[in-house]
């Protein structure tokens, strides 16, 4: 039976704890183990988690005297403790879907160039409940993880919320632990580190929660901030695993071109959406200038000169007339179902 270290790190999120732990145990045919570490949370999570810990001996609990924050913690659950065949990071407030890991775990076990298995999120609202989880019908598949890698550097953003992913544990003290420079885009590098690595999985059905409240940490991020996020992590990728990429130079300028479009289409659409007031233009304009050199030939750079010649006020009125407009909205719907449908 293979075994999975699940670690789980909360910071004031003892009440969503026990949903968390119970989706993680329940799960036939896998040898699981869990452990919370509760990185100093200043109300009772941790009392929380040690009552958890009390009422099932596969369940440990840490707690930190002093607050680490969140990349620590999760490097000291992968590196330092996970022992099992596969490892997972779920955060305290999300939760598998029934029988995630039992689906993950069939895809590694029958595959071992695979390096980490995903499937796909659910997100719902707090306070839930969550809707009932599609477990499929055991349908899986295999991408070559260049292949995956390159379709990442392509689309200049990620597809993997978080919770959803099972990785191999010795492929993950290979390429070490997240990067404490990406706060808010280690997840996302991360992936991308083990994909230059091994091939990537995926399950063909729901496999995690992920609840979306107030306390995320992704709310605080601004839409040039994500951006520069976004670009530090592709270039991490490239400076630690560019050996392993013949085509280096090709994926660096594809996702450069790729950022400066993000940064102008947001522009853009702040014309569309009435939304130039609180959306920074010269900002996003200013970042597509410094990734993409040409970005002024980029045809979101048209769309915006456009928009700005229309002017503010009366381009909401006149979206549905104008092509980029329509042509974005479509963009943006394909990409949502493609995501949706394949995973990738």
């Amino acid at each position: 039976m293979s075994s999975v270290s699940v670690v789980i790190p909360c910071y004031k999120y003892g009440d969503y704890l026990r949903a968390c732990v119970d989706s993680v145990l329940d799960n036939p045919g896998v040898d699981v183990r869990v452990l919370i570490i509760d990185d100093a949370s200043p109300d009772d999570s941790a009392a929380k988690a040690q009552a958890i810990a009390d009422s099932d001996p596969r369940v440990e609990v840490r707690v930190h005297k002093e607050n680490k924050r969140h990349i620590a913690t999760y490097n000291e659950g992968l590196l330092e403790w996970a022992d099992g065949d596969y490892v997972a990071l779920l955060s305290a407030d999300d939760m598998l879907t029934p029988g995630a890991l039992t689906r993950a775990v069939a895809l590694l076990d029958a595959n071992p160039n695979v390096g980490f298995a995903y499937g796909h999120p659910v997100h719902f609202q707090h306070p839930g409940p969550p809707p009932a989880a599609n477990t499929g019908t055991g349908a899986t598949t295999v991408y070559p993880g260049h292949w995956w890698l390159e379709r990442r550097f392509r689309e200049g953003t990620g597809c993997i919320t978080s919770p959803e992913v099972v990785v191999r544990t010795d492929l993950q003290r290979k390429v070490g632990g997240y990067d404490p420079q990406l706060p808010h885009a280690a997840d996302i590098e991360m992936w991308m580190r083990l994909a230059s690595h091994a091939d990537v999985g995926y399950v063909k059905a729901d496999q995690a929660y992920y609840r979306l409240h107030g306390q995320n940490m992704h709310v605080d991020a601004g839409a040039v901030d994500d951006l520069r996020e976004r670009k530090i992590a592709y270039e991490s990728v490239l400076a630690k695993c560019g050996d392993l990429l013949p085509e280096r130079d090709r994926l660096d300028a594809m996702v450069h071109q790729r950022l400066a479009r993000f940064a102008l289409r947001r522009a853009f659409r702040a014309y569309d959406r009435g939304r130039t007031a609180v959306v920074p233009e010269d900002e996003l304009v200013g970042f597509a200038a410094e990734v993409w050199p040409e970005y002024r030939k980029l045809p979101e750079y048209r769309a915006l000169a456009m928009r700005k010649r229309i002017g503010a006020k009366t381009m909401p009125y006149l979206q549905p007339l104008v092509l980029s407009a329509v042509a974005s909205k479509g963009r943006e719907w394909l990409w949502w179902q493609s995501w949706r449908r394949r995973g990738i």
